[in-house]
């Protein structure tokens, strides 16, 4: 890979991020200011809408940090850790549901590096497929490989998922919508994962995460 190609790669992942926390922050703001401006007769409204952005902005910068930064490759992380993660993401808007067993048998006994990372990944690329909202969840299959599944109206694989996690999209054409997935095939192979996905015909997908 280019110098170039990174390059653009790790500013992409930067404007993705940024523009999935300047609603949130953004809101805080706005809302601290029309605090300051009314004070007392500022309404109830106006502090749900500061404590509601505040949570959304904290979870998913926990959620990323597993899935982008250093830290999502510890195998100390485990998968109940992840369940929390992504239900603090989900659980204030509601459109998403989690249905998995975190304490249940989940991938190998003696957990990989970068586990807890692609855990989180696949369910931000379940989360990404249900533009309407829906049920995420997460099991293993008869030869021990983890599948994420997305059911919810209209799920999609979207944005060119399929091809960014085989790596074989046009990196030129990289914009933010692929960041994500893209990414994600990128610290799989650097931990020796595979990543595919499925689409199960009519709003389903399934994410096969197959461990080194």
């Amino acid at each position: 890979m280019s110098t170039q190609i990174e390059l653009k790669i790790m500013e992409l992942l930067t404007s993705k991020v940024c523009h999935d926390l300047i609603s949130p922050i953004g809101a805080i703001n706005n809302g601290m200011e029309f605090v300051e401006e009314m004070g007392a007769d500022a309404g109830e409204e106006v502090f749900d809408l500061i404590g509601f952005s505040a949570h959304q902005a904290s979870a998913k910068l926990q959620a990323y940090r597993m899935a982008y930064g250093v830290g999502g490759g510890d195998t100390s992380i485990k998968p109940e850790d992840v369940h929390k993660a992504i239900q603090a993401m989900v659980e204030k808007d509601g459109k998403i549901t989690q249905d998995w067993d975190p304490y249940a048998p989940l991938g190998p006994e003696e957990r990989p590096g970068g586990f807890a990372k692609m855990l989180v990944c696949g369910f931000l690329l379940a989360i990404d497929s249900l533009p309407k909202g829906g049920k995420i969840s997460a099991a293993n299959d008869e030869s021990g490989i983890i599948v994420i599944t997305a059911t919810g109206e209209n799920c999609n694989p979207r944005n060119d998922m399929e091809s960014c996690l085989a790596l074989s999209f046009d990196q030129d054409q990289l914009e933010p919508k692929h960041i994500h997935a893209t990414v994600t095939a990128l610290a799989a192979k650097a931990y020796g994962y595979d990543v595919t996905l499925e689409h199960n015909g009519a709003d389903s997908i399934s994410f096969f995460i197959t461990c080194p």
